[in-house]
């Protein structure tokens, strides 16, 4: 019979004890640590320059938004790096294994899935601009815009990307080599996932219920991942997302403050982005993806 999951069941990484994936997170994170050390370094200063001002939120928005938004994505290419020999090195694992189980990464399905959502993404965002106009306001300034499109495309990939491939790609396969299933280690990735965004600004500014919303996501990128054997489709997916969150619309709550087309000056509502997204966006796209990519077998990849 026929291999349900060789993403997760064809396991090549030849040390796959549990403690090496913790020891090899834990790596990861004290080298995005170390990239935060320009960051750091600026509020600090900036701090102890500014009495009046305590927030070190309220002083990275006021930085000059090209340089905060290059600060924060900085220490992902960082981690990007780090994770490339944490597979290689700790793990003796090809890279290549812990991102798909084809015999080559699938650059096509990458190129796929980065189309469709921009696609999605923009048909939404246009749908929202004709019927509320009123709740954007054009921003386009050139110098800046062109220089925030240069640090998006080339660090947005990174960061994008090594969020899949460590959530997706060593931890599940990691968790699973562990628990001996596949839900389990789909529901735990997922709410480490989910509850890593706990302290972005836009918890603050929507509530708790905002986590549904993460861990959901989480949810539907591991989907994904098992039904189609690979984390191609959701790299894809998660870099258009988070560039057309990056190039096209920002709102002074978000996590990514950049010089975007436009500023959505809305109140936002959670229930609303909770039902386009949770309720008909993810479920349509894996009905859309199953058909067009034949998954078949979904109790035997997820359960």
């Amino acid at each position: 019979m026929k291999n349900t999951n060789l993403f997760l069941e064809k396991f090549v990484a030849k040390r796959t004890n549990f403690s090496l994936y913790i020891i090899g997170s834990l790596i990861i994170i004290f080298f995005n640590f170390l990239g935060q050390i320009p960051l750091f370094s600026i509020l600090t200063n900036t701090l102890s320059d500014n009495n009046a001002e305590t927030n070190p939120i309220n002083i990275l928005n006021s930085l000059d938004k090209n340089l905060a938004f290059f600060l924060i994505l900085f220490p992902f290419l960082i981690s990007f790096i780090t994770f490339f020999f944490v597979v290689k090195k700790i793990h003796l694992q090809s890279f290549t294994s812990v991102t798909t189980s084809r015999k080559d990464i699938d650059l096509n399905r990458i190129l796929f899935g980065f189309k469709y959502w921009t696609f999605l993404s923009l048909s939404i965002f246009l749908f929202e601009l004709i019927i509320s106009p009123n709740d954007y306001v054009y921003n386009f300034n050139f110098i800046p815009f062109f220089i925030m499109v240069l640090i998006a495309l080339t660090l947005i990939p990174f960061q994008s990307a090594l969020e899949e491939l460590i959530f997706r790609g060593y931890l599940m396969q990691g968790f699973s080599r562990m628990i001996k299933n596949r839900y389990l280690p789909l529901i735990i990735t997922s709410l480490i996932f989910g509850f890593l965004h706990f302290f972005n600004p836009e918890v603050d500014k929507l509530g708790n219920g905002i986590m549904f919303y993460y861990v959901g996501t989480g949810l539907f990128f591991g989907i994904i991942t098992l039904m189609d054997e690979g984390t191609e489709l959701a790299i894809g997916l998660h870099i258009a997302n988070n560039l057309i969150t990056a190039l096209l619309v920002t709102a002074d709550w978000t996590a990514f403050q950049t010089e975007s087309l436009y500023i959505d000056i809305s109140e936002p509502s959670l229930g609303i982005e909770l039902f386009i997204y949770l309720i008909i966006v993810y479920p349509f796209t894996l009905f859309y993806f199953s058909k067009k990519f034949n998954w078949s077998n979904w109790r035997k990849k997820l359960i």
